[in-house]
């Protein structure tokens, strides 16, 4: 089974092919500043959602995303905000010297030299997350890939990296961070041994989906593999269900939920 021009992107039997993906509502800017503002939303949004989601381990984990205009700064949270109250105003915009060049907070420098690593050697990424979240430490220890168990998991299947370089060490060095990123030059996601989950999109709220679904498939396979040895999803059919629902606009899109539950019951975001 083999994916050509002629399917139509799906997810859950939906129509999502980019035209529908505009007449959902997902916008264009007719200037940067308007695009600057929704990416600092989305950021902010992102971040309140993974502390609701309990991805928050004392001062650990970032999602950054590309400045529209200044293509070598990046927007991040602040050292020692908690992500569960974040403010698009709390967030920061850092070059790729460290220098935070708006906002009067520190960057966390373990965020500072892996997100300015990926930014620098992925033109195509755009948004970037990382945390320490269980069951992605947990699988993390493994030394393994993910495996194609369930529809879930596939949106990763052949579109993410194992990386064994500087695991479990705290990376404050560029050329160790670079090191890492070295290993990851393609695909949606990493896992990062010893350490845990990254993932990038090509927008923030892809970025951070990819993250959210990219745990819980870890969180499958320990289930699945403590109970027994999980049956495999064959190739073709696993490679199928990546182009469609792995695609860049899913990661968008499946993000929008969570979007708009987390905007209605933390309107304070915006400020």
């Amino acid at each position: 089974m083999a994916i050509t021009e002629q399917h139509t992107k799906m997810i859950d039997g939906v129509e999502l092919t980019p035209k529908a993906v505009a007449a959902i509502g997902r916008p264009t800017y007719d200037n940067v500043e308007d695009e600057r503002r929704a990416r600092k939303v989305g950021l902010a949004a992102a971040l309140r959602v993974f502390g609701r989601l309990g991805y928050g381990e004392g001062v650990a984990g970032h999602i950054t995303a590309r400045d529209p205009e200044f293509t070598d700064h990046f927007w991040v949270n602040p050292f020692g905000k908690s992500f569960r109250h974040m403010k698009t105003s709390d967030l920061i915009l850092v070059n790729h010297a460290g220098e935070v060049v708006y906002g009067s907070q520190p960057v966390n420098r373990a965020a500072f030299v892996l997100h300015d690593a990926i930014h620098k050697a992925r033109p195509d990424v755009i948004g970037a997350a990382h945390a320490h979240s269980t069951y992605g430490k947990a699988w993390s220890t493994l030394g393994r890939k993910l495996d194609p168990i369930t529809q879930d998991s596939c949106i990763f299947y052949d579109d993410h990296v194992l990386i064994a370089e500087q695991g479990g060490a705290v990376v404050f060095e560029e050329t160790a961070a670079e090191e890492i990123i070295s290993k990851f030059p393609t695909g949606k996601a990493a896992i990062h041994q010893n350490h845990g989950l990254f993932t990038v999109g090509t927008t923030v709220e892809a970025a951070a989906f990819w993250f959210i679904t990219m745990d819980r498939s870890c969180q499958a396979q320990l289930l699945a593999e403590a109970a027994g040895t999980p049956k495999l999803i064959p190739h073709d059919m696993a490679l199928y269900t990546q182009q469609l629902t792995g695609f860049a606009d899913a990661g968008w899109f499946q993000f929008q939920p969570l979007f708009q539950e987390i905007c209605a019951s933390d309107p304070d975001l915006f400020e």
